[in-house]
């Protein structure tokens, strides 16, 4: 089932008579197996409004990532919140689409400065379980009543809805950028030197870690001299933590917010969220075959061994664990997203009841 305009996608889900599979680019093959008919939103794409001087742009759902950068990469703008390319961590091909993105909430390095995908997104159209068609927000950020599909979609992978159409805020491209990589340094120093540039006045948007080379990196953005006086004040509150460089590369920052150490290697692939914190516990607890640490700390990749179940090594450590990489049988039978405790249970099963009475959109995805 490849629809390709909205009304059609409304009379095909509310004619469907069995539980349907919703895909975008068929990127991000993320979730637990889900069976039944295939449904792709990428007949549905293209740019429908752009207002570079208004920082808005509207998109239907199938329309790929690449096009809307490229448009917005134009008119020196960019989407702040970096979203992920999942293809090279997990392995797939074809082309991410916004609706994918929003859908799973794809958030980079800079989450930490302008928020998640969530926080830029302006207005959504859907298709819910029934068939109805249903549309919330606008062209501008604003208060909301009654349900906020905007915020209710964007994480939703699915199952709440299949969107047709976003609307998103866009913001201007930093002039240049320094990243101060301090150099030889175990987790607990790293998160201690990321928290400390976190909390100085000098606006860092990214702050990543790499055990393996026992690196941690904190970007600076913005005209190029405030960049060369904040990373300079920078290297002062960051003199006590050890030995320090600066680099421009950028690809650095594309790597770190693909995973792209993970690339090619084999073994499950774990999302951890924490307090920052306590992210030295997590790596100790672990011992993963190889992990990086992102957001201060509080996104820790782990890779372990196929089937592995890196949960029963957090007991006692508070924060969520997501299955993102592994096979269709380990991910049959683990839990792939954290269990919810029992009141978030409840209010999700009446979420879904409400959006998809019949429980038929990627049922049994998030468990």
């Amino acid at each position: 089932m490849r629809p390709e305009t909205e009304a059609a996608f409304a009379e095909n889900i509310a004619a469907a008579r069995g539980p349907l599979r919703i895909v975008g680019g068929g990127t991000r093959d993320i979730g637990a197996p889900v069976a039944g008919e295939l449904v792709e939103t990428a007949g549905i794409s293209g740019i429908t409004l752009y207002e570079p001087s208004a920082l808005t742009l509207v998109a239907k759902a199938g329309t790929s990532l690449s096009e809307i950068e490229a448009a917005v990469a134009a008119e020196n703008q960019r989407l702040a919140f970096e979203p992920m390319d999942h293809r090279g961590l997990l392995g797939t091909s074809g082309t991410s689409t916004i609706g994918g993105c929003v859908a799973a909430n794809v958030s980079g390095p800079r989450r930490i400065s302008v928020g998640a995908c969530r926080d830029h997104m302006l207005g959504v159209r859907m298709v819910d379980g029934a068939g109805r068609i249903l549309k919330n927000g606008g062209r501008v950020m604003k208060n909301v009543t009654g349900y906020d599909l905007v915020k209710l979609m964007s994480g939703s992978f699915g199952t709440l809805g299949v969107l047709t159409e976003v609307s998103l805020k866009v913001l201007p491209v930093a002039q240049t950028q320094a990243t101060t990589i301090l150099h030889d340094v175990d987790a607990l120093r790293a998160v201690g030197a990321l928290s400390a540039g976190l909390g100085s006045p000098y606006e860092v948007t990214g702050a990543a870690y790499d055990p393996a080379l026992r690196e941690a990196y904190l970007r600076i953005e913005g005209f190029e001299d405030s960049v060369t006086y904040r990373a300079g004040e920078l290297k002062k509150v960051l003199a006590g933590f050890g030995e320090m460089s600066v680099s421009d590369d950028v690809t650095l920052w594309e790597g770190i917010r693909d995973v792209s150490v993970f690339h090619g290697k084999e073994g499950d692939v774990w999302r951890v969220s924490v307090r920052p914190s306590d992210a030295p516990a997590v790596l100790e607890a672990v011992g993963a075959d190889a992990a990086l640490l992102d957001w201060g700390g509080g996104l820790i990749w782990l890779r372990v061994a196929e089937g592995r179940d890196v949960r029963t090594a957090l007991q006692g450590i508070s924060g969520h664990a997501t299955l993102v990489r592994a096979s269709a049988q380990t991910r049959a039978s683990l839990p792939v997203f954290h269990p919810e405790d029992a009141g978030v249970r409840r209010l999700s099963d009446a979420l879904r009841a409400k959006f998809d009475p019949r429980g038929i959109l990627n049922t049994g995805l998030m468990g």
